[in-house]
């Protein structure tokens, strides 16, 4: 154990000096009698387990880093590192067999895909949407309004001929909406979508999410998506 002798380390007093090593050396005795207890044959379970935690919140993280969802991303982080440094970091001291490195490269493998399919479920984020459509361009605006979608519509030229480009901004867990609108009224067209992060005040955001209430609207009014 690091000692504070005086003199070694002038940034802690002497107070801090007597009571930090005496609670590093209490959690390190409490923490080394609670894995003594556990017996050989859950560890592979519990590395298993531990991983698809910490590599779910590590996954979800970087979405929300992509996102540009700064706070969460830190909690999340945060908890990341937290089960990390408790559980799996103690727990690889008893990678002694090839099962403990199954279960660890296991976890890992599931804990990415339990992260993606928790952020399918979850939709956080705001989107932009492309549609490309020749004939039918009315009827899509007429439906996106109607349904409570904010558009703009733009003429171009295409492969075959003019065509019409529709930008809608939205958040993302009304994605299958737009995507039936668009299925019902142009079978044909051509359709995408990529995050957004960043969208200055104009916008109106009141109109991205159709069950915002009064509270969330005004939470909402706000430069960051």
């Amino acid at each position: 154990m690091e000692t504070c002798n005086e003199g070694s380390n002038p940034s802690l007093s002497a107070s801090q000096c007597k009571v930090t090593p005496h609670i590093n050396y209490v959690w390190g005795f409490y923490l080394s009698i609670m894995f003594s207890l556990i017996p050989p044959i859950l560890i592979p379970v519990i590395i298993f387990f531990a991983r698809i935690m910490d590599v779910s919140l590590g996954t979800l993280r970087i979405v929300m880093v992509s996102r540009g969802y700064k706070y969460k991303a830190a909690l999340l982080g945060f908890f990341e590192v937290l089960i990390w440094a408790f559980v799996v970091a103690e727990l690889l001291k008893n990678l002694n067999n090839w099962v403990n490195y199954v279960a660890y490269a296991g976890g890992f493998s599931v804990g990415t895909f339990v992260g993606m399919y928790i952020e399918s479920k979850v939709k956080v984020g705001t989107i932009i949407v492309r549609i490309i459509t020749q004939n039918k361009r009315e009827e899509l605006i007429e439906s996106l309004k109607e349904a409570g979608f904010t558009i703009t519509s733009i003429a171009a030229e295409g492969g075959f001929g003019p065509v019409n480009i529709i930008f809608t901004v939205l958040k993302r867990k009304r994605w299958n909406e737009v995507v039936s609108i668009i299925e019902k009224n142009d079978p044909g067209a051509f359709y995408s979508s990529e995050d957004v992060t960043y969208a200055n005040s104009s916008l109106d955001l009141n109109k991205l999410d159709s069950d915002r209430g009064a509270t969330n609207r005004l939470l909402g009014l706000r430069k960051g998506i």
